[in-house]
């Protein structure tokens, strides 16, 4: 379909694993309806995303030999991305103007709410991508609309609001328990919610039948359309033989994980993974490790600083013929691989939806951001763990 009359959509990411993953993908499957797609990223992200037929654009973020670490604070990388970015994005539009290919729509993370206006000054099609749950999101749209307010006192408990369970503070986002705490991420997130009706349309990698309840309450109230879960086509039992997202910020050791899965007997393996972002404090991680030990069940650990907070007597004690420890791995084959047993995730949502969408039983650990809620519906409104 390649030709003069195709469309072309550029898909603009934040540059964490988290974003890139359902963004990546997305623009993928746009590819496979015959659009021309690209995908945006920062330049120092850009040379680690590999995925056949689409574009990999890099635009800069002010940082671009070492992204967000090379950054003194959030506030300041997030200030430089919104300046820098808007300004390398637009450069980006404007090159492919004179091209076969002008840029019709971009669809961009609902993290970088700058970008809208990037889109309506270049005069294409604007859509925001949202990467948390509909539940989640929801409690957003409320803080917007004045429905909640914050600081929540204890009298705010339990929380009760339209298609969602009762929840308790330590159910809620760490940006909406803390917001003091977490000020500079909330205010990014209420920046986007108070632009969603300015886009022609407003994506969510979700589906329905996973949150029927929050679908029926919101549907009529605002303009988000369900497109989840944002997986490799493989894993979702579709024709095409796409098994992986094709981009890795990390060195995966995916080969060794599953030569040493192959020599274990069916559903006796315990996977854990805490993502790409979470920080596990050190007495926990202790804790943890201990607790594997004396199971002496089989295990796969991804752990991307274990020579730094995993105890050396657990190091040097444990047997790799029971448990590995590894930085990096590819984490849908682990959780598709007939002997995973249960997953111990830290409930980001990427990782919700590839243990659910895999139907593997999960242990949850939540950390900050959206993980506290998302365990909470895992737990008691799906039945899909503990």
């Amino acid at each position: 379909m390649e030709g003069e009359n195709s469309r072309h959509v550029m898909v603009l990411t934040y540059p964490a694993q988290g974003h890139i993953n359902p963004l990546l993908q997305f623009t993928k499957l746009m590819a496979s309806k015959g659009i021309k797609a690209t995908l945006a990223t920062t330049r120092y992200t850009a040379s680690a995303i590999q995925a056949p037929g689409i574009t990999i654009e890099p635009i800069s973020d002010g940082f671009d030999e070492g992204g967000f670490k090379q950054a003194s604070s959030l506030q300041a990388y997030l200030h430089s991305f919104k300046v820098i970015g808007s300004k390398s994005l637009t450069e980006l539009i404007e090159k492919f103007k004179s091209s076969c290919y002008p840029v019709d729509c971009l669809v961009y993370d609902s993290l970088l709410p700058w970008a809208l206006d990037v889109a309506k000054e270049m005069g294409v099609c604007k859509a925001a991508f949202l990467t948390n749950s509909a539940s989640v999101c929801s409690l957003y749209w409320y803080l917007h609309h004045g429905l909640l307010s914050l600081p929540l006192t204890p009298d705010s408990f339990p929380l009760v609001l339209p298609g969602l369970p009762d929840l308790r503070s330590s159910d809620l986002p760490s940006f909406i328990a803390h917001p003091l705490e977490f000020s500079e991420y909330l205010g990014s997130i209420m920046e986007q919610f108070s632009t969603l009706e300015e886009n022609d349309w407003v994506f969510i990698n979700t589906f329905a039948e996973l949150e029927s309840e929050i679908d029926k309450a919101m549907s009529e109230k605002w303009p988000l359309k369900m497109v989840g879960p944002m997986l490799p086509s493989a894993y979702l039992g579709q024709q095409m033989e796409d098994r992986e997202y094709g981009g890795s910020l990390w060195n995966q050791a995916t080969e060794n994980c599953l030569r040493w899965l192959d020599t274990k007997p069916s559903n006796s393996v315990i996977y854990i993974s805490f993502g790409s972002m979470a920080e596990i404090p050190g007495k926990q991680v202790e804790e943890l490790a201990w607790g594997l030990k004396n199971l002496e069940s089989p295990f796969l650990w991804v752990f991307r600083e274990s020579d730094k907070k995993l105890p050396p007597e657990f190091l040097t004690s444990h047997n790799d013929e029971v448990g590995i420890v590894v930085s990096w791995c590819n984490q849908l084959e682990v959780l598709a691989h007939r002997a995973t047993c249960c997953f111990i995730t830290h409930c980001g949502w990427n990782s919700m939806l590839e243990g659910l969408s895999l139907g593997v039983p999960m242990l949850a650990i939540p950390q900050w951001s959206d993980q506290p809620m998302n365990a909470k519906m895992m737990e008691d409104v799906w039945k899909l763990g503990v």
